[in-house]
């Protein structure tokens, strides 16, 4: 059974990945713009997250009150470079969490992912796995970063993205069936160079301000 798609286009999302289409968004407001998709993004994300209950004292009463029980179990896994902006959103709602890094670079003729950069906290046999990154487009990159953490044998795989691609997702799924994607909206289709249209360029670069 393949692991489902989910599309959250809450209006606010859907506003501001608007916005960060536009040519005329210059980088400052394309990063913070991406930084609050994140943070909105993270609820939907972890709407699954256990819960404990604890005995707490308001000003008016005691009462047994609701905490996560594994904010300090999930690790967050940014693909690098742009996978930043979206974790930096995620990192104000769940500062306890755990992070990651996978450098990934794509050659820009067979677009094939090359890892150049890794980076996990230990015990991750006992965390659950968040993978970052804001383009799903060939998901040369994606499945590339599924493989490397899979060796290391995560509690459980989520994957997010800003924009996906029906080609890099089709791609995805044939690969790992069992990771859930989530992302803000499914585009057209990839051009002959694999960007996403109509997308919004290239994010890290118009999160770093390079070309």
């Amino acid at each position: 059974m393949t692991a489902k798609v989910t599309v959250i286009d809450h209006p606010l999302i859907l506003h501001k990945l608007t916005l960060m289409r536009q040519t005329t968004t210059s980088t400052a407001k394309f990063r913070n713009l991406l930084k609050e998709i994140g943070m909105l993004l993270a609820y939907e994300v972890t709407r699954d997250l256990p819960l404990k209950y604890e005995d707490i004292e308001t000003p008016i009463a005691p009462m047994l009150a609701p905490m996560l029980a594994a904010e300090k179990k999930m690790v967050i896994v940014s693909i690098m470079r742009a996978g930043q902006g979206i974790l930096d959103g995620i990192l104000e709602l769940m500062p306890s969490a755990r992070v990651g890094h996978i450098g990934l670079y794509r050659d820009p003729t067979t677009h094939v992912a090359i890892e150049y950069y890794f980076k996990f906290p230990h015990d991750i046999e006992q965390r659950d796995v968040l993978i970052v990154d804001p383009m799903l487009a060939t998901g040369n990159s994606a499945v590339a970063a599924v493989d490397r953490i899979k060796e290391v044998n995560p509690v459980s795989i989520k994957f997010l993205c800003l924009l996906a691609a029906p080609e890099g997702i089709a791609h995805f799924q044939e690969q790992h069936p069992d990771v859930p994607i989530y992302t803000a909206a499914i585009d057209d289709y990839l051009d002959e160079h694999g960007y996403i249209v109509p997308g919004l360029g290239d994010a890290g670069d118009r999160l770093y301000g390079t070309k």
